[in-house]
């Protein structure tokens, strides 16, 4: 669908102690798709990457749908030289490493012209699951003859010493951050968000405040995660509310959907390049959009008075109205629950205007820390083209909403509220105003 950019919000200004901050970069490895194009044409064209699982043997479990990245090559992604050191990444920093190669790709920076001290890296991370085969065969010394139990004496003798002496660095979560830093020789701000869900989007909230306090200039802000392997599949269904419709993978992930059972777990990194205005200016790099506010709390209650706080305070920052916000970019984890504590929120805030939220998750399912900052960048390409992305898989919205058509439409005013959440509580908002 054709659309154009957004005009900019002509009632705003700029706080003149205050460093504005833009989005110029995006890097993203989905069930969609890899790379901006690509990934941007399945959004506004509604299509689904949730299917059933193939890569491992479901029989066992209940859940049997997720959301996979497929054709993925590391190497890709990595200068020759440095591929040595896929050895010691797992997946969810192979996957982190890649998405950061193609946010530098996107926003056709020249590495050698960075002040490398000014070049920071912060991403959103989680537990990450160790791969079952390192850990079989230490595990089979220790097992007891005929019973299906471990002596731990043996382990510690045998099992500890066969396992590999790096191992646990293939597992650290803030090896992400710091791989990605090594490889570009990032030497400016780094550091690791570990809040679930929620993380990636507190990774960008901590880069923004960082640039705005004038210690960097130029951010690689993402996050990175895969659950779609058997160990963690096991684990998230008995600690998760886990969409079962498995009959229907296309269909499963249901965000506000009165139909809605629980979420899709999914996998995949999401990596956008966080830069001061004037620095992405002066070496004429393509602006997406402008982030015009953050703010970050508690809900504790989980009532929505606490998310509609905070939503307040970053408009509050961006200087913008609830009149001038086009949509919001939901989290929309797709739980009961979860979908209407998020919708009650938007209701006390935006009583008396009818603003449309869009829920990407219905297309890709959760691609937990990642999907926050793909909902981000996903917003910004919104802004930057004047299309209002569709949502899918929600017929019959819950919770006293709207949600954007299941087609593509043409925007009609130039800000976007982003919002993240974990399901304990924790939230954080950005606003991102047009940049025309």
């Amino acid at each position: 669908m054709g659309g154009g950019p957004v005009r900019r919000p002509t009632n705003t200004k700029v706080m003149s102690n205050r460093r504005r901050s833009v989005i110029s970069g995006l890097g993203v490895l989905s069930p969609l798709g890899i790379r901006r194009g690509p990934v941007w044409e399945a959004i506004q064209a509604g299509t689904p990457g949730v299917k059933a699982i193939s890569t491992f043997d479901t029989s066992s479990l209940p859940v049997k749908v997720a959301g996979v990245v497929t054709d993925f090559d590391p190497k890709m992604y990595m200068e020759k030289k440095d591929r040595k050191q896929l050895r010691m990444m797992a997946r969810p920093i192979q996957l982190a490493v890649a998405g950061a190669w193609l946010a530098l790709e996107d926003c056709q920076v020249d590495k050698t012209t960075l002040d490398k001290t000014r070049f920071g890296v912060l991403y959103g991370s989680c537990m990450i699951p160790s791969e079952l085969p390192e850990l079989a065969e230490p595990g089979k010394l220790c097992v007891i003859p005929g019973e299906r139990v471990v002596d731990t004496k043996k382990w510690g003798v045998e099992g500890i010493p066969a396992i590999q002496p790096l191992w646990m660095l293939k597992y650290l979560p803030n090896m992400l951050a710091c791989q990605v830093s090594i490889l570009h020789d990032a030497q400016g701000p780094n550091n690791t968000i570990t809040e679930n869900d929620v993380a990636g989007i507190m990774a960008f909230g901590e880069s923004l405040r960082i640039l705005e306090r004038d210690r960097a200039d130029f951010f690689l802000v993402g996050g990175a995660e895969s659950k779609v392997n058997p160990l963690s599949l096991s684990r998230q269904c008995l600690f998760e509310t886990l969409s079962q419709k498995n009959d229907d993978p296309e269909g499963a992930h249901r965000p506000f959907d009165q139909a809605r059972d629980g979420t899709v777990l999914s996998e995949g990194s999401a990596v956008v390049v966080l830069e001061e205005y004037e620095h992405a200016k002066k070496r004429g790099a393509g602006i997406l959009a402008e982030v015009g506010g953050f703010s970050a709390g508690f809900d504790r209650a989980r009532d929505g008075k606490g998310l509609a706080r905070v939503i307040r305070q970053a408009m509050e920052r961006a200087q913008v109205s609830p009149g001038e916000i086009d949509h919001i970019s939901s989290h929309g984890q797709g739980a009961p629950v979860t979908d209407a504590w998020e919708a009650a929120a938007y209701q006390e805030v935006f009583a008396g205007h009818t603003i449309p939220v869009h829920a990407l998750k219905g297309q890709t399912g959760n691609m937990g820390c990642a999907s926050g900052i793909l909902e981000l960048a996903t917003a910004a390409l919104a802004l930057s083209t004047g299309i209002r992305p569709a949502t899918i898989n929600c017929p019959n919205p819950d919770c006293g909403i709207v949600v954007t058509s299941r087609h593509a439409t043409r925007m009609e005013k130039p800000c976007v509220v982003k919002v993240s959440l974990s399901q304990l509580g924790q939230v954080c908002v950005v606003v991102l105003k047009a940049i025309h």
